[in-house]
């Protein structure tokens, strides 16, 4: 019994205190799903109707706070830390995260308890917020093989 909690105590100074879901908290920059209001890849971030949504979340909870990822370029960064500062809201930027495809969480708006919102994209939240960039496209012309060809 006394060598069992031996070996966990120093299982814990070696290799540090165990996580529940660590590669959940890999993914969500550090907590848990359940605690998320809003996330943004970093693709959404870059798009500035998402902006908008991300002002809507703030002011539907006000306690939440940002968590930015900061493997992300310190322009972007620095926009949605300053939108955060406007609004009077607590953002930690996570030092520990990666960000090597667009499609990676850049920032989520956090709760310090559990919401279990089941939609939590930006894009998927606030829908009437995105251009329709298929409205503004013409409709491209076929060529005259291809009608003929069809």
């Amino acid at each position: 019994m006394a060598e069992d909690n031996l070996k966990k105590h120093l299982d814990a100074g070696r290799y540090g205190s165990p996580k529940i879901n660590p590669d959940e908290q890999r993914e969500y920059l550090g907590t848990f799903r359940e605690r998320c209001l809003l996330s943004m890849t970093i693709k959404e971030m870059r798009d500035k109707d998402n902006e908008a949504g991300l002002l809507l979340e703030i002011q539907k909870e006000p306690t939440a706070r940002l968590l930015i990822n900061g493997a992300i370029s310190t322009s972007l960064q620095q926009r949605y830390m300053s939108i955060a500062t406007k609004q009077n809201i607590d953002f930690t930027i996570v030092s520990d995260a990666v960000a090597d495809n667009d499609s990676k969480i850049g920032l989520l708006v956090v709760a310090d308890y559990a919401v279990n919102l089941p939609v939590i994209d930006v894009e998927e939240k606030y829908p009437e917020l995105q251009k329709d960039d298929e409205s503004e496209k013409p409709k491209e012309k076929s060529s005259f093989w291809n009608r003929l060809f069809k």
